[in-house]
C-alpha cells in the first residue's frame, strides 16, 4: 500500500504594492536608525514622488552605545539622524524627549505622538514592529514594543477631541485623516514598496549612523549597511514579484 504524501508547502501570498493615493506621511519609531534600517528606501521613493515625509522619534538614543555616556551620546545620535533623514529627502525630525530604553505603553506616550500626528495631519502613519518578537525567533526590544503599539493607538486617540482634550487647548485640533498605519520590520507583511530607485540613498542614510554602527559591529559601516540592506529587500522580493521591496503591514482606517 502507497503511504499518503504531504501536501506541498503552501507558497505565502503576494504582497500587494503599497497605496499611492496620499500627499503627507508620519514615520513614528523609538531611536535614531529605526527607520534606516527599517524603511529609508520606501520613504525615498516616496519623497521623490512629491511626497511630504516627516519623522518623529520618541527618544535620541542617548543609552545605544555602551561606550558612550548619555550625555555625550544623545546629541550626537540627534546630528546623525537629521543627516540620515536628509539623504533621504526629509527635513522635518522631531523628537520627543522620552528616556531611552525605558519607553513605557501608556497615555503619556499615546498623548506625545497623537499630539505629533495632529502636527503633522498625515494620512499614511509608519511605525516599527510592534510584538514581542522579530520573525518569531529574535527577542524585540520594550521601547520598539511599546512606541509601536502606542503608534496605532494613537492614530485613533488624534481624531477623538475626547481623548487628550488638552491638546486641543494648546491649539493641536483633531485630526481624523490618519487612513493607514503601516508597520515596517513585520513577520506578517502585507504590502511592499519598490526598493531599488531609494536603495543606494537607504544604505547612504544608514551609513550617517556611523558611530553606532561602529560600536554595533566590527564589520566595515558600509559592507554591514549594504549587505543588511539588500538581503531585507531581497528577502521581501520574494513575495513581490522578484522585485527588492520594502514590506509593511498595512492596517487602513
Amino acid at each position: 500500500m502507497t503511504e499518503p504524501q504531504p501536501d506541498p508547502p503552501v507558497a505565502p501570498p503576494q504582497l500587494e504594492p503599497m497605496p499611492e493615493d496620499w500627499r503627507r506621511a508620519l514615520a513614528v519609531v523609538a531611536h535614531p536608525d529605526d527607520l534606516e534600517y527599517g524603511c529609508a528606501a520606501a520613504v525615498a521613493a516616496w519623497t521623490d514622488a512629491g511626497k511630504q515625509v516627516a519623522y518623529v522619534l520618541a527618544t535620541r538614543g542617548e543609552a545605544g552605545i555602551d561606550t558612550l555616556e548619555p550625555e555625550r551620546c544623545g546629541p550626537l545620535r540627534e546630528r546623525e539622524q537629521r543627516a540620515g533623514a536628509a539623504v533621504v529627502g526629509v527635513s522635518v525630525v522631531e523628537f520627543l524627549g522620552h528616556r531611552d530604553g525605558v519607553v513605557a505603553y501608556g497615555p503619556a506616550l499615546r498623548r506625545d505622538i497623537a499630539a505629533a500626528i495632529r502636527r503633522h495631519r498625515p494620512e499614511l502613519v509608519v511605525t516599527l514592529n510592534h510584538r514581542d518578537t522579530w520573525d518569531g525567533n529574535a527577542w524585540n526590544t520594550p521601547d520598539h514594543v511599546a512606541v509601536g503599539r502606542a503608534t496605532l493607538d494613537a492614530a485613533a486617540d488624534a481624531g477623538n477631541r475626547w481623548i487628550f482634550p488638552e491638546l486641543a487647548a494648546q491649539g493641536l485640533q483633531p485630526w481624523g485623516g490618519v487612513r493607514w498605519v503601516a508597520v515596517a520590520g513585520s513577520a506578517t507583511p502585507t504590502h511592499a514598496v519598490d526598493a531599488r530607485p531609494g536603495l543606494e540613498r537607504a544604505v547612504r542614510s544608514l551609513l550617517e549612523h556611523r558611530t553606532y554602527i561602529e560600536a554595533l559591529t566590527d564589520e566595515d559601516p558600509e559592507t554591514h549597511a549594504r549587505g543588511f540592506l539588500t538581503r531585507v529587500a531581497t528577502a521581501a522580493g520574494e513575495r513581490f514579484g522578484g522585485t527588492p521591496a520594502v514590506a509593511f503591514e498595512l492596517f487602513s482606517r
